[in-house]
């Protein structure tokens, strides 16, 4: 059976920058469209801006997904800059951002298919829910 898999990752800062932290909801595909939560996590992250924020959390869903060697994955994000930035619609112009950006890439490589899509925040609300109880937490 192929091992595909779906992540919902979100990050925030409160102050941009500020307290930061991380969040994923990672699923697996079963027989089809049959999802089935694999894990959830939320961490701080200490200080940094949003944009740092939204790539870290992707970073560390990436690290975790890579030791289930997926076939396919599927990357849900509600930041329109990183997911426009990774699917090559938007330069990485941020100096900050360009060594994150590079790491991303350098993970996803080792995923035969790999796709980004932008979600309207609604729909991303477990990852959300992550970040939230990470910040609380500090």
């Amino acid at each position: 059976m192929k091992n595909n898999l779906i992540i919902y990752t979100d990050g925030g800062a409160r102050g941009n920058p500020g307290p930061a932290a991380i969040g994923y909801v990672v699923f697996v595909i079963k027989k089809g469209e049959t999802l089935h939560e694999l894990m959830r996590k939320g961490e701080a992250i200490g200080i940094a801006t949003n944009n740092q924020a939204e790539y870290r959390a992707l970073i560390a869903a990436l690290e975790y997904i890579l030791t289930l060697h997926p076939d396919a994955l599927e990357v849900r994000l509600d930041s329109e800059l990183v997911g426009k930035q990774l699917r090559g619609e938007y330069r990485v112009k941020d100096k900050d951002l360009k060594p994150l950006y590079a790491q991303v890439t350098k993970l996803a490589q080792r995923v035969a298919h790999m796709t980004y899509t932008i979600i309207p925040r609604e729909l991303n609300k477990d990852a959300d829910r992550e970040v939230n109880k990470a910040l609380d937490a500090i």
